[in-house]
């Protein structure tokens, strides 16, 4: 079944009852009983819900992968990998990262003795030099938030398997329609199903995709031990933005690519980063490993000063100014003051975060109103 039709059909069955043919909102805390311990398959709802199963057979699917487990936002399901670690334990990051994984990171699991250590993961020999025996996880975005950079998800995926280390892929700002880490060696696909899987912004919602059963039913009994599950609402809503996924991506696609070669030839920027450029360093990597090259950049004008950045984030009338992204609506954002305001800002200079850097997440309107809004708040400067 090819991913278009996996994303309208994957996880969904005609309602036994009514042959409804959207999966209903199970809005249910318990589930009557039989007899004593013999259920349905559904006893209480922080355990199971016919609406989050559904939800989870579906994006499971989407991600050729044999298990979906989803959360109540994708932090939540970030946490739920980092459980199943131990006191002593080291991550490999990628340095270039969201500001809130970063943060869940630092300052909540090292306190337990987890160490991290945040590299450039563009090269592969890095990560193959920086492996030791405490190394249990590699933890790796891409293209990664906000400076787009790619990294090769086969070649950590190799050496990963190669130290028996699991790497897991947050596959966020590329989506299932344009990337599937799993097909690509990666043990663990994590997702902020918040983004372009709910793509409307109006849920927040997390899931994680793996291929092992044992690594599954542990994620299961974290998800079901700390408790932090999406309600059936939220689960129905992604189910519901799963259906248009890939005719949203493609306009997300389309849009990009020509809003991000206007930005490049405008005067004004200094620098544009997107990885569909042919002189991106990534760009090899993205031909091979994504579908399309994404609707995220960040860029940086020649005059690097915050109170000019400033002045072009407050200028525009269609994209809004606001956190998140992946909606069917245009963001710009300021990083270094919001998505990743958590990160100090030594770390955030060090990894070629600037404090003046722009980021977009390019929605589906008309792209020309898009680049007419652009042009007139740059003209601000």
């Amino acid at each position: 079944m090819q991913l278009a039709t996996k994303l309208i059909h994957a996880g969904v069955e005609p309602d036994p009852t009514t042959g409804a043919i959207m999966t209903p909102i199970y809005q249910t805390s318990t589930y009557v009983q039989e007899a004593p311990g013999k259920h349905k398959g559904y006893e209480y709802a922080r355990t199971q819900n016919p609406t989050r199963t559904a939800l989870e057979n579906a994006i499971a699917a989407i991600e050729n992968g044999k298990f979906g487990i989803a959360f109540s936002s994708g932090m939540a399901a970030t946490e739920a990998i980092m459980h199943t670690l131990q006191p002593g334990d080291e991550v490999i990051v990628s340095n270039d990262l969201y500001g809130g994984t970063y943060r869940l990171f630092t300052r909540v699991f090292a306190k337990y003795g987890i160490q991290f250590r945040f590299l450039d993961l563009q090269n592969p020999a890095v990560l193959k030099e920086a492996i030791s025996a405490a190394t249990q996880l590699i933890w790796i975005e891409t293209p990664t938030n906000p400076l787009i950079r790619i990294i090769d998800i086969a070649a950590c995926a190799n050496i990963a398997h190669a130290h028996r280390v699991k790497l897991c892929v947050d596959n966020t700002f590329a989506s299932p329609w344009l990337q599937n880490p799993l097909d690509l060696g990666a043990d663990i696909v994590v997702h902020s199903a918040t983004k372009y899987l709910g793509g409307h912004s109006d849920v927040v919602l997390g899931v994680v995709v793996v291929n092992d059963a044992q690594l599954a039913e542990q994620l299961h009994f974290i998800q079901n031990s700390a408790g932090a599950v999406p309600g059936p609402h939220d689960c129905w809503l992604v189910l519901r933005g799963l259906k248009t996924l890939h005719v949203r991506m493609q306009r997300h696609c389309e849009n990009a690519r020509q809003i991000a070669h206007f930005l490049r030839e405008h005067p004004a920027v200094k620098q544009v980063n997107w990885c569909g450029f042919p002189d991106h360093p990534g760009y090899f990597i993205a031909q091979k490993q994504m579908r399309d090259f994404g609707a995220m950049m960040s860029f940086t004008l020649n005059d690097d000063r915050l109170e000019t950045a400033h002045r072009v984030l407050s200028s525009t009338r269609i994209f809004a100014l606001a956190e998140s992204l992946g909606g069917v609506e245009s963001l710009i954002g300021h990083p270094a003051s919001m998505t990743h305001a958590s990160i100090p800002r030594e770390e955030r200079i060090k990894s070629g975060l600037s404090d003046s850097l722009i980021r977009l997440s390019v929605g589906i309107e008309d792209v020309q109103d898009l680049i007419a809004d652009l042009k007139q708040a740059l003209e601000k400067i």
